[in-house]
């Protein structure tokens, strides 16, 4: 299928690359308003035809049209009409200056909101997803923009509600606040991934992502690590959020949201200039955050606050300084794993929905509260080193903490229960025996530490012609230095063990982190004991177990390029590659002062792609091969180091953007294949090889639309097959439990009326699926099943350009659900969220 596939729309590239040479050149511009700030979704025609588009978010706009002279109408509602006469070369660029329509930011909102049909949800471009000035349709590669308008459609506060938008992507764990590696995990592409981009550099929160200062958030799919490299990447892609900037006027926002699990949540948003000359900007954006969660006991606080400062020295050279604040307290999230040990069949159930546990209990307490806290700074410069040529160099300096008891769990069936003890005093003080068919294992550590991360990059980029072919290039180093230093401080239940009446398998054995069993259906007393009091009297007087160290010094220095050539006016061509040296410094020992474990690894990382534009600025053909890598220590069981272990993706597919922009989207078939994985050797299961496989292949598509006037809709699918394909005996040909469900969808519609006295009334509605996904899948143990759900919600609001009210029904059929990586976590039942945003 493959080959099939590629050899299609080779031959269509070539076929009409030979009749694909014309006489048309490109106008190239922007749009701004009175206040100097991006205009977006003003209409640019060519007079006396129907040539035409509307400018991008950035404001920025480019037509393609065959040599001569013409004139550019540039109108809006509400805005003096603009005629600008432009002269066309064919294979050349005719850049227009900047155009200033006669119109505030606040009447441009408010002619956006009463005009309706525009296609808001999409954005057409992004300069980060190719670190180069591409439009969505010139891009081989697939990603998602999830846009501001739908973020406010949806009152959407956090990444983990505006992900739930992008095709293919779901959650599979929660955040848990860990410095390092604490932010919520999603699966995409088949492969666990995490947020830690931010405006394209690194800017990891290790807690629930605030969507404060969240302008719109890009899902970029595919073995990424050309232009990002991997210690931020995943095989499936990369999420990277974009941020919002301050701009040239005085304005903001003030809201208020409150709901179900007495939800109390302000937000600010404020924007001013602090010189007349309106060169130096600055925005600040905070939200304090309070909510408990659908358990009995459990809860969220959380405070951001992220200023942003730009300074615009000339009209070459301009300075971003962006920070963001965090502090998170939590207690009550569930990470319920299932025991290692034993056939499934032992459980007497294979589906969370059928273990007979009551969904709103916590079994934990409002007192074991994690603390989460970020302090990320960024810093951009920005120098214009001629029409052609742009330098940009990045600073991103991120640092995480963690600290207090982190509760988690495990699902044991009574007979492993018994089998371990049959005492009832050891740490039950009931007088109960074991007899139940279900425990949980109540288990606590206390992580504490700090995560840093700086990076700092350098990127040059061009946009030039060789001959008439127009070439964008964009050359790249990169510096990454990681230190983290986390301790998980543990105690043992080797006196548990040796009660009496243990078995003797179990005397003498040392179970970290264990303070009690409590049965899922008849808990008793017992269920209260799992609080703050107790668990620091488990720390201080059950016996010390050796304590996790997590330990990280690395470096990594890279170098890349990337550039896009014009065969002819409909065909692209990528071609980049990256190098990666990686230094892992080894681990500290403290009582030593011995380092250790340090390696070197050197990594490539090419990435090809071509488009082929048969419709020009509405069907694109494309097709991209892509690679990532990750870094790997140890030896095998010849006394090799290992290698780097590598994924490449062979994609293709489709893109549109019809209509006048009102239909867009995409669809693709992809292939992901895994390789040089650390398995067991077979031959001698206590050493290693490095020669596993792992497949995963699927199809995706995306529909962004605005069919009639005020109604705007979003909607995706993602199928997925993944496999390990050369792993173990135990797990060859099956589905990796951390590769998230095969099908997943996502709709949401949403309409607004444009005209009469309610104008600004609208409504939304739609919902989320997500198939089957497994929490255990061997063939020696079977499979635990995380069933299949589907999610639906609605929302009303009215919007003016003063003010917003809206409410938001999440979960409205009470649906219960779980998600997971080796676990089965509980999720939010319904909840009714209102708003009141004010705007000046």
């Amino acid at each position: 299928m493959n080959r099939l596939l590629f050899s299609t729309i080779a031959i269509l590239m070539l076929c009409t690359n030979i009749f694909g040479q014309d006489n048309k050149g490109t106008i190239r511009g922007k749009i701004t308003t009175s206040e100097k700030k991006q205009a977006d979704n003003v209409n640019v025609t060519i007079q006396g035809t129907n040539i035409g588009t509307i400018t991008d978010e950035s404001g920025n706009y480019e037509l393609k049209v065959p040599a001569g002279t013409y004139t550019l109408i540039i109108s809006q509602v509400g805005a003096k009409q603009e005629n600008i006469t432009v002269g066309v070369q064919s294979g050349k660029v005719s850049a227009v200056p900047t155009i200033t329509l006669n119109i505030s930011n606040r009447d441009l909102q408010e002619v956006t909101i009463a005009s309706g049909r525009i296609n808001k949800f999409t954005r057409k471009s992004s300069p980060f997803v190719s670190k180069l000035p591409l439009t969505n349709l010139e891009n081989p590669q697939v990603y998602t923009s999830i846009s501001k308008e739908l973020l406010k459609d949806q009152q959407i506060n956090n990444l983990d509600d505006a992900l739930k938008n992008a095709a293919g992507v779901t959650k599979s764990m929660e955040a848990t606040s860990r410095a390092g590696s604490g932010g919520t995990y999603y699966v995409l592409r088949g492969f666990v991934t995490q947020a830690k981009l931010r405006n394209g550099v690194a800017g990891n929160i290790t807690t629930v992502i605030d969507a404060a200062n969240v302008e719109a958030v890009e899902v970029i799919k595919g073995p990424s690590a050309t232009l990002f490299g991997n210690a931020n990447t995943s095989y499936g892609g990369l999420i990277n959020r974009v941020t919002k900037k301050p701009f040239k006027s005085f304005g903001g926002e003030l809201s208020y949201y409150g709901g179900s699990y007495a939800a109390n949540r302000f937000n600010v948003d404020v924007n001013t200039p602090l010189d007349t000359a309106k060169k130096i900007l600055f925005r600040m954006n905070a939200a304090y955050n309070n909510q408990n969660t659908f358990q009995d006991n459990g809860f969220r606080k959380s405070l951001l606050i992220a200023p942003s400062l730009s300074y615009q020295v000339n009209d070459k050279l301009s300075f971003l300084f962006d920070a963001e604040f965090s502090n998170v307290q939590s207690a009550g999230s569930q990470y319920i794993y299932i025991y290692g040990k034993g056939a499934i069949s032992t459980f007497g159930v294979n589906r969370a929905d059928q273990v007979p546990v009551n969904y709103k209990s916590s079994f934990s307490s409002n007192d074991l509260v994690k603390t989460g806290r970020n302090a990320n700074f960024f810093g951009q410069m920005n120098y214009d080193i001629s029409e052609a040529w742009k330098s940009q160099t990045n600073l991103s300096v991120t640092t995480s903490y963690s600290g207090g008891a982190a509760p988690y769990f495990y699902l044991m069936p009574g007979a492993a229960v018994r089998g371990i003890t049959d005492v009832t005093s050891a740490i039950r003080t009931d007088g109960k025996t074991y007899n139940d068919s279900m425990y949980l294992e109540r288990m606590v550590w206390r992580p504490q530490g700090t995560d840093q991360n700086t990076e700092i990059q350098q990127n040059f980029t061009g946009d030039f012609h060789i001959g008439q072919m127009r070439n964008r290039l964009t050359v790249g180093l990169d510096y990454l230095h990681t230190n983290t230093n986390i301790t998980f401080t543990r105690f043992s239940n080797n006196d548990f063990y040796n009660a009496a009446g243990a078995t003797t398998a179990a005397k003498g054995a040392k179970y970290s982190d264990l303070f009690d069993f409590v049965s899922i259906s008849n808990p008793g007393a017992d269920y209260y004991r799992f609080n703050n009091d107790k668990v620091d009297s488990a720390f201080q007087n059950r016996p010390a177990a050796a304590s996790l160290l997590t330990r990280a010094n690395t470096y990594t220095y890279s170098a890349y390029a990337a550039d896009v050539l014009n065969i002819t006016r409909n065909l692209l061509v990528l071609v980049s590659l990256r190098a990666d040296r990686f230094e892992n410094k080894g681990i500290l020992n403290n009582s030593t002062n011995i380092t250790s474990q340090g390696y070197h690894q050197t990594a490539l990382s090419p990435k090809f792609g071509a488009v082929y534009q048969v419709i020009p600025e509405q069907v694109s053909l494309f097709a991209n091969y892509q690679t990532g890598f990750t870094n790997k220590t140890g030896t095998d069981y010849e006394g090799k180091a290992y290698k780097p272990e590598h994924a490449s993706q062979y994609e293709g597919g489709v893109k549109f953007d019809l209509l006048q922009g009102t239909l867009s989207g995409n669809v693709s078939y992809y292939n992901i294949k895994v390789s040089d994985i650390v398995r067991t050797y077979d031959p001698e299961p206590t050493l290693t090889i490095q020669n596993g496989t792992q497949d995963s292949k699927g199809v995706e598509a995306e529909v962004v639309a605005s069919p009639v006037a005020g109604l705007n809709i979003m909607a995706g699918y993602g199928y997925n097959k993944s496999q390990y394909v050369n792993t173990s005996a135990d797990l060859n040909g099956l589905r990796p439990v951390y590769a998230g469900p095969e099908q997943t969808a996502n709709l949401w519609a949403s309409y607004r009326i444009t005209r009469g006295t309610v104008k600004g009334l609208g409504f939304g509605a739609g919902g989320t699926y997500a198939g089957e996904t497994f929490a255990v899948n061997t063939k020696a143990r079977g499979q635990f099943i995380l069933p299949s759900y589907t999610l639906l919600n609605a929302a009303i609001f009215y919007d003016h350009a003063r003010f917003r009210i809206g409410l938001k029904g999440n979960n409205l059929t009470n649906k219960k659900y779980w998600v997971g990586n080796g676990t089965m976590n509980p999720q939010a039942l319904s909840e009714i969220i209102g708003n009141i945003t004010f705007r000046f």
